[in-house]
């Protein structure tokens, strides 16, 4: 049986989330999907929801088995609990997969890979923030200022 472990914050769920979770998905048999912490966050994203209710969502998907909060401590913490045979990353994540994999089998995960999912090519929103600049033109107001930096 093969288990998948899919991270991110999923803070105001989109099509490119669900794209990222059903590519997922396919990848095994079991989908198990790490929601990061607001303590995490908060320096790098303006949140519309704490991680509880980021959490609650997500796991309500029909195709997620369990949704769990990421560790406070090292990322490995949810490797350890999870146990993954693959580990997804999303296209716009900070890391790639070949560093990722090597960085697994330093820490003694030999037999994890890791899979990057290509972004939802739909035209319309691939992100929370494209969600919140959509809603501050609608209201006339400054559009957020958050900035991916890969």
């Amino acid at each position: 049986m093969e288990r998948v472990m899919a991270q991110g914050t999923f803070d105001i769920l989109h099509p490119g989330h669900l794209h990222y979770l059903r590519e997922s998905a396919s990848l095994g048999d079991e989908l198990y999907v790490v929601i990061a912490r607001d303590s995490r966050q908060t320096a790098k994203k303006d949140l519309f929801m704490d991680e509880e209710s980021r959490r609650t969502v997500v796991d309500a998907l029909e195709i997620v088995d369990a949704a769990v909060l990421g560790a406070e401590g090292s990322i490995f913490d949810s490797v350890d609990r999870i146990v993954p045979d693959i580990i997804t990353i999303g296209h716009d994540q900070d890391y790639e997969p070949p560093t990722l994999e090597a960085t697994l089998r330093e820490h003694g995960y030999s037999g994890v890979d890791v899979v990057q999912i290509g972004p939802y090519d739909d035209g319309g929103v691939q992100s929370s923030s494209d969600v919140k600049d959509r809603i501050a033109r609608r209201r006339g107001v400054e559009v957020f200022e958050y900035t991916h930096e890969k």
